[in-house]
């Protein structure tokens, strides 16, 4: 009777998710066509114990331990357990780091679990960036209740660059152009005024960006689009709906970079309390 080979076992042991060594493991694997091998995880172990428990029972199942650890101490303690138990094993991390100290002359942080933190900024802004896409010039009013900051202007005050750049940084943005005689959305008065930024900017600058904005689009001539007297009606019923609304932090752009604008109202929204963590880390 032929005798029968069991899959060999091999303990992948982090203290994230464990994802980051199982999918080295596996890959490595492909290089060892036709082994029958049992890969087990064991996320988030942080402790000398926890580690010291799965050594001996790698050493009963005679298992290859393959790890992820970031914190120094507890990588000692894989290679002092391992030779203590008589058990094989392998950081995955350990001489990358080691070499990346070298290279950037400084030492690593020794966090647990901040690729997984990453992956989570990362979907954070790509939602972020999709509502504020969906909720632009005033597109979808419904989504303004959702908005982390709601921008106020009139036309060509980088409302829209602006948007996207806090976006970027994880924060839903709703923007609201504001027109010559016509009344703001209802709906602003329902939401957190501590959200809502005024944009203003100086009138001769606006005619620039205006009268270039007609240049490229090939607007027609008649348009009062970049007339003085049409930009300074426009700024001067933005301007009385801001004093209408004292609490709406008013913001000069004028030759602004969005960067700029966009560390005040950051500023601002801190000292209101109404930033998190995530965003934070991803300040300017």
């Amino acid at each position: 009777m032929p005798e029968i080979s069991l899959p060999k076992p091999i303990f992948v042991v982090s203290d994230g998710t464990g994802d980051t060594a199982e999918t080295v493991v596996r890959a490595a694997l492909h290089q060892f066509n036709g082994y029958l091998v049992h890969i087990q995880v064991f996320p988030n172990v942080n402790d000398r114990d926890q580690l010291e428990r799965l050594i001996q029972r790698a050493a009963k199942e005679k298992a290859l331990v393959a790890t992820t650890l970031v914190r120094p101490d507890m990588r000692s303690a894989v290679q002092e357990l391992g030779r203590q138990h008589r058990v094989r094993t392998v950081e995955l991390l350990g001489h990358l780091l080691s070499q990346m100290t070298t290279f950037l002359d400084a030492a690593p942080e020794g966090v647990p679990g901040r690729m997984h933190q990453a992956d989570d900024r990362y979907f954070e802004r790509v939602e972020a960036v999709e509502f504020t896409v969906k909720a632009d010039d005033g597109k979808e009013p419904r989504l303004m209740k959702q908005a982390d900051i709601l921008l106020l202007g009139v036309s060509r005050t980088s409302k829209t660059p602006l948007s996207v750049f806090l976006a970027h940084k994880g924060f839903k943005v709703s923007n609201v152009p504001i027109v010559l005689d016509r009344p703001l959305p209802p709906i602003l008065h329902e939401v957190d005024q501590n959200r809502i930024f005024a944009l203003t900017i100086d009138p001769e600058s606006l005619h620039h960006i205006r009268y270039q904005r007609i240049e490229n689009m090939r607007m027609p001539g008649k348009t009062n689009y970049s007339d003085m007297d049409y930009i300074l009606a426009d700024l001067d019923w933005a301007e009385d709906q801001f004093r209408r609304n004292p609490t709406w932090p008013v913001i000069d752009v004028t030759r602004k970079a969005v960067e700029e604008t966009a560390a005040i109202i950051i500023k601002i929204l801190g000292e209101r309390g109404l930033t998190t963590d995530t965003r934070e880390s991803g300040q300017l």
